[in-house]
């Protein structure tokens, strides 16, 4: 999955460049792509095209996860009415079988708080020591989705590292050309050199809006796992720890 996301991210940051390209005006296709250069497409902010869409594309990835993660409360895992009572074995053995049918058992957190719960309470019949089981493991699970962030926190840093990699470059190029003994008569070395410079500041000013954007959808993409995490928190809690009853 994360495989045919990312070439579908960089295939569309390359049509995306292609139509900026051609319908943009020629002063923001210097600043946006570097048009104007002569290894143009190979430029640094072309570059910065490629990782931005990388981010969006393993944010699309964790944004379908999250959908899928607040869906699974509305499996019917567990019992929802208000007198229903679990005991160990007989009572727990049919949800047991149900999260162990599930196609989202390895991958979703209600299924897997569930299973590891009832597991623990046949073992130890005490509701205390299936509630501090699930303390523990939704703290893992917390810990787990901050893992899974960690492709798109490179990409934020790589970002602007780039833009200001790009910025030292033209800076450079423009030194050197102001320093060519060939171009101090030109009468243009001035509009050239300066023109050189804005293309290099446009480079980290290009890599500072796209890290904010994917460090803004970064947040949100995220805030809606742990969401999702605390509601299996809730469900198993109300709909499974508080029904245990041990005779």
């Amino acid at each position: 999955m994360r495989t045919i996301t990312l070439i579908v991210s960089l295939l569309t940051a390359v049509v995306v460049i292609a139509l900026l390209s051609k319908m943009l005006p020629p002063a923001a296709a210097a600043i946006l792509l570097d048009i104007n250069r002569s290894t143009f497409p190979f430029t640094v902010q072309n570059i910065l095209w490629l990782a931005f869409f990388a981010g969006l594309g393993e944010l699309s990835i964790r944004w379908r996860a999250g959908r899928l993660e607040a869906s699974q409360v509305d499996r019917g895992y567990l019992p929802e009415d208000e007198e229903t009572v679990l005991r160990p074995g007989e009572d727990l053995t049919p949800i047991y079988q149900k999260v162990r049918a599930s196609k989202y058992r390895e991958t979703c957190f209600v299924p897997r708080l569930i299973e590891r719960c009832v597991l623990g309470f046949n073992i130890s019949h005490s509701a205390d020591q299936t509630n501090a089981l699930l303390n523990s493991s939704l703290e893992l699970y917390l810990h787990e989705i901050d893992l899974r962030y960690n492709i798109i926190r490179y990409i934020t840093w790589l970002i602007p590292s780039l833009g200001f990699i790009g910025t030292v470059i033209g800076i450079m190029m423009a030194l050197n050309y102001a320093g060519d003994r060939a171009n101090v008569e030109s009468a243009d070395m001035l509009y050239q050199v300066t023109e050189r410079l804005g293309v290099a500041f446009s480079t980290t000013l290009l890599a500072l809006v796209m890290a904010a954007i994917l460090v803004f959808i970064q947040n949100i993409v995220q805030g809606r796992e742990e969401t999702a995490l605390n509601r299996a928190g809730q469900y198993t809690l109300d709909n499974l720890i508080n029904r245990l009853y041990s005779p």
